[in-house]
């Protein structure tokens, strides 16, 4: 009933910039918290950043400084503005939200089915 689609991963050089997007439709009633998560290879997943709905936000700190979270309410949309980015930023990213949605109305979490980040000369 809901879903969280990602784009705008890809190859990138150390340095460069990359704007993740992350779409949710479906019979949504609201929506609380969406974040961003990554996994790379071996490792386990971990929060990158995130925003509530009334606009507050938190990082890594690994990527302070370098990445901003936002969203587009009426589009239903999360963003991650990654910039100055290095080879440790590569992993596949995940995007995460709360969501109040159809039958049950009540809170959930859902996850997209991520996109590909790779930082490399």
């Amino acid at each position: 009933q809901v879903q969280l689609v990602e784009s705008g991963g890809g190859l990138v050089q150390p340095g460069g910039s990359l704007r993740l997007s992350c779409a949710a439709s479906g019979s949504i009633f609201s929506i609380n918290a969406m974040g961003w998560y990554r996994q790379a290879p071996g490792k386990q997943r971990e929060l990158v950043a995130v925003i509530t709905s009334g606009g507050r936000t938190d990082y890594a700190a690994s990527v302070k400084g370098r990445f901003t979270i936002s969203r587009d309410n009426a589009k239903k949309t999360v963003y991650l503005q990654m910039n100055s980015l290095k080879p440790e930023d590569t992993a596949f990213y995940y995007c995460n939200a709360e969501v109040s949605a159809l039958p049950t109305m009540t809170y959930r979490d859902y996850w997209g089915q991520g996109t590909q980040v790779t930082v490399s000369s």
